[in-house]
């Protein structure tokens, strides 16, 4: 009997440093799976795929974009809410879900229980566009359009309930005028509408609206945020065209499912707040037309609770249907 307990606290002794060894793995020993809510080529897909090139050499794990469109981001956004709590799918969001929850009560998850702000990355300004051969040489010009024909001109966006998308309810809401909005699956494929001239003008992301006025494709007549925007300074905001009290920008940034390790959330944070800080990540955001707004978690998780707060506002108060 003796001898069967030494047996047996023997073997404890030789499998207890493997348990050991294997619970204190460093995070992460496998791929993570970052999913986005977009179509592929639109601002959130982009910016998206450039943090998940980084990550994927700064934690010398792969970090694989899975796009998952729909919903105004909502289908990505239930797929991490309800996924294992292990760092392992973490997903890229904008300010669409923000939108989405103040919205939606009918959502398949709950956006302030079910999901956990990990890292703020940008907040940057749509910009309206126009096509080259819209009559509307200004925002003064696009107004007095849709004054003469009420609920004629049409707006595009990337879905309904999406920043863009709110963008111009936004507008519309402020000025008192009247468009008909014109959903597509990307902001892609509405930036090419808009430069084919199937829709009258757009609140495009800064990665998809930035390089068509930047190469001469669309004529750009403001831009949503308070102050002018860096990568185009020529630009006059709203409120500076005569559209007072307008100010939007598109916040970016990571979730992962609550329930999540601290330590793990901690990881993703400090590393993505230290990527932003390159040289090379800032050049690219540049580039890509897309301000870097590093927030912490408790910062990012103020940004997200107080938008949604005021998205609510503004939706009862405009009376913005998104169904």
């Amino acid at each position: 009997m003796f001898k069967k307990i030494i047996k047996n606290i023997a073997l404890s002794v030789v499998v207890l440093p493997v348990v050991l060894g294997s619970a204190a793995q460093a995070y992460p020993d496998k791929p993570i799976k970052m999913m986005i809510g977009y179509a592929p080529g639109s601002s959130t897909d982009i910016v998206g795929r450039m943090i998940a090139n980084d990550l994927s050499l700064a934690l010398k794990q792969p970090v694989i974009v899975e796009n998952r469109g729909g919903a105004a981001g909502s289908l990505a956004a239930d797929a991490v809410a309800k996924s294992a709590p292990d760092g392992y799918t973490i997903l890229f969001a904008q300010n669409g879900l923000a939108i989405n929850v103040a919205a939606n009560p009918k959502l398949p998850f709950n956006g302030q229980k079910d999901l956990l702000p990990v890292v703020g990355v940008a907040a940057t300004p749509h910009i309206l566009i126009v096509g080259n051969n819209s009559k509307a040489k200004s925002v003064a010009d696009l107004m007095a359009m849709l004054k003469a024909d009420p609920g004629k001109l049409s707006f595009g966006s990337s879905g309904i309930g999406n920043s863009d998308h709110m963008a111009g309810e936004l507008f519309l809401a402020t000025t008192g005028l009247q468009a008909i909005h014109i959903p597509y699956k990307g902001g892609a494929p509405a930036a090419t509408d808009l430069v084919g001239g199937q829709i009258d003008f757009y609140f495009a992301g800064m990665p998809v609206g930035l390089p068509l006025y930047k190469g001469e494709k669309a004529r750009a007549l403001a831009v949503t945020s308070k102050t002018r925007f860096s990568g185009a300074p020529e630009l006059a905001t709203l409120q500076e065209a005569g559209v007072k009290g307008y100010e939007m920008s598109l916040w970016q940034g990571v979730f992962v499912p609550a329930g999540t390790p601290s330590s793990i959330v901690q990881t993703l944070n400090t590393t993505i707040l230290k990527i932003l800080e390159t040289p090379e990540m800032k050049d690219r955001f540049v580039k890509a037309g897309v301000q870097i707004a590093p927030l912490n978690t408790q910062q990012f998780t103020d940004l997200y609770n107080s938008d949604i707060a005021r998205w609510k506002v503004v939706i009862e108060k405009a009376k913005i249907k998104l169904d």
